[in-house]
């Protein structure tokens, strides 16, 4: 394990972990999201999520008010990773399937940590792979960096050439436009699981 894997699981630790306190604390202030979420955080749910400008699949570009526009799972990956991303893509939307069953609509996001290679084509060559509506962002590099920074989202070049892979956290994040960040999602949990929390949080929209 490289240096850099170290210090993300760290980084990603410290965001996930101890989080107890927090979430106990919001839960007495009043935050009637809290009882919806698997996994407490470190850090404040207001600290997570911000403002954007970024290019869609379509080759428009778009502001976070845009595409937020109602409850949404947001996911950072790329297009070239092999295992990790397209299975959480695909249980993204799987679980805004089974919501949508429910009555309850979730919006799809992808938006990439590998804007040298992923261009909107390539962008909506995947994900309407994945789910039709599901939409993917891309973006001056600038950009993406301060949207990653905005969620704490870890990602790093990992070796040369055109077959570089990208190490990066992977977990997906619920938001809302008037309410920000809702919940975050693990890499573990299921279609169902998520779809439940997005039926949880919906009813306290």
């Amino acid at each position: 394990m490289t240096k850099t894997m170290l210090f993300a699981g760290a980084a990603i630790a410290g965001l996930i972990l101890g989080g107890a306190g927090w979430l106990a604390l919001n839960a007495q202030g009043g935050d009637r999201f809290a009882e919806c979420r698997s996994t407490t955080l470190a850090i404040s749910g207001d600290d997570i999520g911000g403002p954007f400008t970024l290019v869609s699949e379509t080759g428009a570009e778009v502001t976070e008010a845009e595409v937020i526009d109602g409850l949404t799972i947001i996911y950072f990956g790329y297009t070239y990773c092999p295992d990790v991303c397209p299975l959480d893509a695909a249980r993204n939307a799987e679980a805004a399937e089974i919501a949508a069953e429910n009555g309850v609509e979730m919006a799809q996001l992808f938006i990439t940590i590998d804007p040298e290679r992923d261009t909107a084509e390539a962008l909506a060559t995947f994900t309407d792979y994945i789910h039709d509506d599901m939409i993917g962002l891309t973006g001056a590099p600038e950009a993406l960096a301060a949207a990653r920074k905005s969620y704490h989202v870890y990602a790093a070049k990992n070796g040369e050439g055109e077959d570089y892979l990208m190490d990066h956290s992977n977990y997906s994040y619920i938001m809302h436009p008037d309410h920000g960040f809702l919940s975050l999602v693990r890499h573990s949990e299921t279609a169902e699981d998520v779809a439940q929390t997005a039926s949880c949080l919906d009813a306290r929209v």
